[in-house]
């Protein structure tokens, strides 16, 4: 497996493209913003983009979707059907989180309407690349229709915003809810083996077993529910 990193836009969102190495066949996994970069990374490594593959619908996974789309036009577009809302109302997304309109070209936030997704993702389907088999697991709590591609005979898990290298994903935005994102995890990530490599959509790698033994979220070290370390 091809794992190559692009971190993007100002969250510093890390956009990846994942590729099988016999067959050259790829995905990009959340462009978050419009990339020379990434689109040259594709075409130099020969690579044929299958699709472009959304764990959610936050500005900065989906930003970048209309540029790959042009760029690689036969290339599907999938997401979660519970995260259309988010997807196709991208170009509010920047006033909902209290950015001023007079302000969202300055800042790189003003979108248009993206391009209509191809499919949604299903729960418990298998998604392949070339020779890579991901199995697509919904995990709602962070937004509604988040997923996560673990790849199981690669122990590999590409988590979006859901989990982090010591956190958890924020459930304060419209859409989250903290109980429902710590059921996902435990029931779709931290059921992987503990060797299994964990892809954030922020920050460095990480492992089920570290997040397990390590996490303050994950093993009750922290009481969310309760405002306090415990």
């Amino acid at each position: 497996m091809i794992v190559e990193r692009f971190p993007q836009t100002a969250f510093q969102q890390n956009t990846r493209v994942v590729a099988c190495e016999a067959t050259m066949r790829a995905i990009c996994i959340d462009p978050g913003e419009s990339s020379p970069e990434l689109v040259a990374y594709i075409n130099d490594r020969g690579l044929t983009l299958q699709a472009i593959a959304l764990t959610h619908g936050h500005l900065d996974h989906i930003g970048g979707t209309a540029a790959m789309y042009e760029a690689f036009p036969e290339a599907e577009i999938i997401i979660h059907e519970g995260d259309a809302p988010l997807y196709y109302g991208l170009p509010r997304q920047p006033l909902m989180m209290g950015v001023p309109e007079s302000q969202l070209e300055s800042l790189g936030l003003k979108f248009e309407t993206p391009p209509q997704a191809t499919r949604y993702w299903q729960h418990g389907e298998t998604y392949e690349v070339g020779d890579l088999r991901f199995s697509v697991r919904h995990c709602p709590g962070h937004t509604p229709g988040h997923v996560v591609l673990a790849e199981e005979n690669l122990a590999k898990v590409f988590v979006g915003d859901c989990l982090f290298y010591g956190s958890i994903g924020r459930t304060d935005l419209p859409g989250g809810d903290h109980e429902q994102l710590l059921e996902s995890i435990e029931r779709n990530i931290m059921s992987l083996p503990d060797e299994t490599v964990v892809y954030s959509g922020h920050g460095p790698e990480t492992t089920v077993g570290r997040e397990r033994r390590q996490n303050p979220f994950l093993n009750g070290t922290y009481g969310m529910s309760r405002g306090r370390y415990v």
